[in-house]
């Protein structure tokens, strides 16, 4: 435990960036498992619609420095690709069996 007064303060700090950060965390996470749930369920144009919601999510993460640029660029384009890759097999699909 801190004894000097500016060590009690900055563990406020740390205490209450913490309870931020992990919260943006969680909703990043909470985010991404919806849009894998979507996907597994084959709503495509529910996952297409909420993908921009995803998109401000790791934005603001990534503003705010929970997570790094590089990292919500990464994963905004891997979620992209996700949806692109089983919508397009969903097309194929469907055409070959007509």
């Amino acid at each position: 435990m801190p004894n000097l007064k500016t060590s009690i303060k900055d563990l406020r700090q740390t205490e209450r960036r913490t309870v931020y950060n992990n919260r943006l965390r969680n909703r990043t996470k909470r985010a991404i498992k919806r849009f894998d749930d979507l996907l597994k369920e084959e709503k495509y144009d529910e996952a297409k619609a909420v993908l921009p919601q995803i998109y401000k999510v790791l934005d603001k993460a990534a503003k705010k420095n929970v997570i790094k640029k590089g990292n919500a660029s990464r994963r905004k384009s891997r979620l992209a690709d996700k949806l692109n890759k089983l919508a397009q097999d969903n097309v194929n699909t469907s055409k070959k069996s007509s």
